[in-house]
């Protein structure tokens, strides 16, 4: 006879790491090129997202790593296939000598980076985890248009105008 016992089975507190929504096919930094990290050649970019309200909106950030040079991409959502539509409409109008790496964060928005660089042929390296200064500049410039737009607002409802008005203050 089997009596039942008052208490819990005990389980491990560590359930292992949390694979869902890594990216694929991720190029670290380390790997990138020495002359990337000396800030000395143009065509090199630090990226990332600036997300608005519920993730509804969002604007991505470009900076070079040289002349810290600033585009804003506007887009519909944060989702990765918006990303992609972004990044490679602004990245493709540059001539091809401004536009030959860009380093970013492990955000989901970027799990369609292979696709970016089918269609950009830039080359894509990632920061490790929680490393925000290894995209410094790109930090630096999100929190001065977070003074402008703090967290909550809906992105959608500015025009280029308004992020033009945005970097010139």
């Amino acid at each position: 006879m089997c009596l039942r016992q008052g208490k819990s089975i005990r389980r491990p507190r560590s359930g292992g790491v949390d694979r869902r929504g890594q990216i694929t096919g991720m190029v670290s930094i380390h790997v990138r090129p020495p002359d990337i990290e000396d800030q000395q050649m143009p065509g090199h970019w630090e990226g990332d997202l600036i997300k608005g309200k519920d993730n509804a909106s969002a604007v991505g950030t470009l900076v070079g790593r040289t002349s810290g040079y600033l585009i804003l991409v506007k887009m519909r959502d944060a989702t990765a296939t918006s990303a992609v539509e972004g990044f490679s409409a602004a990245l493709n109008s540059m001539p091809l000598d401004l536009s030959k790496s860009m380093t970013y964060d492990q955000g989901r928005e970027m799990a369609k980076h292979v696709e970016l660089t089918q269609k950009t042929g830039v080359a894509i390296y990632f920061c490790y985890p929680q490393s925000p200064w290894q995209r410094g500049s790109n930090e630096n410039i999100n929190v001065l248009i977070r003074q402008y737009l703090p967290k909550g607002t809906d992105l959608s409802k500015h025009s280029r105008k308004n992020w033009t008005l945005f970097i010139i203050r």
